[in-house]
């Protein structure tokens, strides 16, 4: 289990993450939009995007096991780490999965 402290943390993140991303993709499309005109505009825009909290990007958010809160080896088919998906595996809860070896 990983500390509460972390998992605290990328809840906030998140909630920031889905407040700014409205914003942060008109922001984006404008510059795409705007990318051969004067670069006058396009700095007023890059600024803008400067003023956004980092935390607000998505690409800051790491995704992290449902249960455990383990933030390596997660399968985002399943939302869940390996060390959890192998007991699932084990007690068969797992529909339409089979378990390989070779």
């Amino acid at each position: 289990m990983t500390k509460k402290s972390i998992i605290v943390r990328e809840n906030k993140k998140k909630k920031l993450e889905n407040k700014y991303y409205l914003t942060y993709s008109i922001l984006k499309s404008q510059i795409k939009k705007n990318k051969l005109s004067k670069s006058k505009k396009i700095n007023k825009i890059k600024n803008k995007l400067k003023t956004l909290p980092r935390n607000s990007l998505a690409v800051r958010l790491r995704k992290r096991c449902l249960v455990t809160g383990r933030p390596r080896s997660y399968y985002r088919y399943f939302g869940h780490s390996r060390h959890f998906l192998y007991k699932k595996f084990n007690l068969c809860l797992l529909p339409g999965t089979k378990k390989s070896s070779w």
